[in-house]
Formats: structure tokens, sequence, C-alpha cells
């Protein structure tokens, strides 16, 4: 298949980009390099420079490429940065996607595979609520996840009215190799603080939650979601939720770094804790998570030594 991924020069997109050429589809990756990395970009694949706003741009793409499918990456994914700038935010979470979905439906795309976000567009639900299940009423705290989450709005009335399919996959918090420090998560922060041994900050408690996600498993719920799918919302979670402190202390041990964090102000409007049942993905779609928490640390701590230390 002909599939076009937005966003294909980022750490997960980039990713999901070589998992579909090691499977012999044929790939198009559109990225304006504001956040991606033309280093990340598969030879095999077919490169555009663009920014998924420039209407002109994007419908020549999609005119000339004709793709089947379209995997949409593409985002600003910086909660501070959508709660200082929601305009931009907007412009680019909403009026981008928009201008990608509109293409879709004019040049009869089979499948739109929608990068969504778990970990933001729940808010802050009560404790007693976890794991949240995809039927947990969606209630963001932010310009990012309520961006996010009203794309899915949008999927499900062009379903009803141009037949257009989709999935969207709602990530818990993905980390991994190629994740850039300060790309919503902390763990490629704590990790290049570290390796040039000073103290990283955690901002509160620290006893605030994360659901963390490997992202190979991430690149395989993008290759399952390929085929045909039942529902139309997955968590792609782990449901096992770990503080930022027992975060600290894992990388530390792997890393080998001996001091205590900085303690800093919490963030304004950060979601407190986080945990998605990923039970509708595992029954749908055969989906789980195969990563421990401890090996993705410690293949992650890897690739930073090999690819970042130093540079």
């Amino acid at each position: 298949m002909k599939i076009l991924v937005t966003g294909g020069a980022g750490f997960i997109g980039s990713q999901v980009v070589d998992a579909y050429i090691e499977l012999g589809h044929e790939v198009i990756v559109v990225d304006n390099l504001s956040g991606g990395e033309k280093e990340n970009i598969n030879s095999k694949a077919k490169f555009y420079k663009a920014d998924i706003c420039d209407e002109k741009t994007i419908r020549k793409i999609f005119q000339k490429e004709k793709p089947e499918i379209v995997n949409h990456h593409a985002a600003q994914k910086d909660v501070g940065f959508s709660v200082a700038n929601p305009l931009e935010d907007t412009r680019i979470n909403i009026l981008g996607s928009m201008n990608i979905i509109k293409n879709c439906i004019e040049f009869n795309i089979r499948k739109f595979i929608y990068a969504n976000s778990g970990g933001a567009i729940y808010g802050n639900p009560p404790r007693g609520d976890f794991p949240l299940k995809e039927s947990q009423p969606i209630n963001p705290v932010n310009p990012y996840g309520l961006n996010k989450s009203l794309i899915e709005l949008y999927l499900k009335m062009y379903k009803r009215e141009y037949g257009l399919d989709f999935v969207s996959l709602r990530y818990a918090n993905v980390y991994g190799p190629r994740q850039k420090g300060g790309e919503a998560g902390v763990i490629p922060i704590f990790i290049e603080k570290m390796l040039s041994n000073q103290r990283p900050s955690i901002y509160g408690d620290g006893e605030q939650t994360r659901d963390l996600v490997y992202v190979g498993d991430v690149v395989i719920a993008n290759i399952i979601a390929l085929k045909n799918t039942p529902g139309h919302f997955y968590n792609i979670s782990t449901a096992k939720p770990i503080s930022i402190r027992h975060l600290f202390n894992l990388i530390a041990k792997e890393t080998g770094f001996k001091e205590s964090p900085i303690f800093k102000e919490a963030k304004p409007r950060e979601v407190r804790f986080s945990s998605l049942s990923c039970e509708k993905a595992k029954k749908d779609l055969g989906w789980t998570p195969k990563t421990d928490i401890k090996d993705g640390i410690k293949k992650t701590v890897e690739w930073f030594r090999e690819n970042r230390l130093g540079k």
C-alpha cells in the first residue's frame, strides 16, 4: 500500500515509517522539520518538507502521490506551549489536521490513522476511575488536550457524512529512542541531564503519575491499525502508572546518577494522574504492551549513550 505519514521525521512517526517500509509498503513523509529531524527519515521513503497548514502544498502532494492510507502524527505536542500560545496550538492541531482530513475526503483515502493523546484528553478525573477506559468523558485541562480531542469529533462527523474510515490511537506517555528532551516527556530530559552529570528538575512533589508506553509497542499498534478495526478509539497504554519520583530513581540507577533532583513549582494545567486501560485494544486488535518499564528505560538510556552523549 501507499501510505502518507505526517510528522514522519519525528520521534514516533519516523519509527512508524521504518516499520511500514520494512513490511513492504510505499511511504511518503510530510514534515516541516520544526520538531522532527531529517536524519530520522528512512532513506526509502519519499520526503516532502511541508507544513500541514499549507493548503496549496498539501493538496499538490495528495494530488501527485494519491496515497491509500494517511497516518497523521504531525502536531504541536508541548502542553506548556499550548497554555502560553493557545492560538498557535489551535492553528497547528486543529487547522493543520483539518487540512489533512479535507484532502483525505477529496482524494478518497481508504483510512485515516490519528495519533491522539490519551494522556491529555481525559483531564483530571477522580482517582477511583483509573485506569481510564475509552468511555471516560473527555475533559481536558489544557488547550493541547482540547484541540487533540476535537479532531476525533471531526472524524466522527466525516465518517458519518463522507464515509471516511478512521482509527484514533489514544497514546499514553510514549518514550524511547529518538525522543528529544522537552518533547512532551520527562524521560529524555532526565536521561540527558543525568548522562551529563547535571541534576534534573521535578516540577511539583513528584507524586504525579504517568502511564508510560514504549515506542516499539506503539509502532506495533500503528501496524495493526492498517487492518480493519472494529471500533474507532483505542487507548495505547500499559495501565501501570508510575510516579515521577519512581521514574527518576529508575533512570538514576540505569545511568549511575547519584544526586537528588531539584524540586520546582508545579507547572500550570498539567494532568496530575494518568493511567489508561488497554483492554479494548487487547480485545479488538490483539494488541498488548510487551515492554516492561525497566527494559524500556534500559534500551532508551543505551540509545542516548550511543547517539546523544556529547553531541
